[in-house]
């Protein structure tokens, strides 16, 4: 049940590098923190033709995060505010991992999850 479980993530990992080398135009590597800063400027819906400053790039990854943990609750949605920028509310701590990689996989699962929950890649 466990290898299944990593064929299927190594697959559905593939299927999001794919999906955004074929959507965006990006050379050479495909990072995780690029990767969360997409979902965030995607859950802002303000990224096209705007600049942000460093304050607001580290809130478009704490958005991301927090969408993307919100289905496995550690946080909830309370909702957006006057300039749009959604807002969550921690439920629950978020594991600490000791080990090198486990938090990689934690957060490449939630990010293959959000994925395919918002039918941007499908599902084996």
């Amino acid at each position: 049940m466990k290898k299944e479980f990593i064929q299927q993530f190594h697959i559905n990992w593939n299927k999001v590098i794919l999906y955004i080398r074929n959507h965006f135009d990006i050379e050479g590597k495909i990072d995780l923190i690029g990767i969360i800063y997409l979902i965030g400027i995607q859950e802002l819906g303000k990224g096209k033709n705007r600049f942000f400053n460093r304050e607001d790039k580290i809130n478009i990854l704490h958005i991301a995060i927090c969408r993307i943990l919100e289905p496995f609750g550690y946080y909830v949605f309370i909702g957006r505010d006057k300039e749009g920028w959604p807002h969550y509310l921690l439920k629950k701590n978020i594991p600490f991992f000791k080990k090198k990689g486990k938090q990689s996989f934690f957060i490449k699962n939630a990010i293959i999850h959000y994925m395919i929950e918002e039918n941007i890649i499908d599902k084996i």
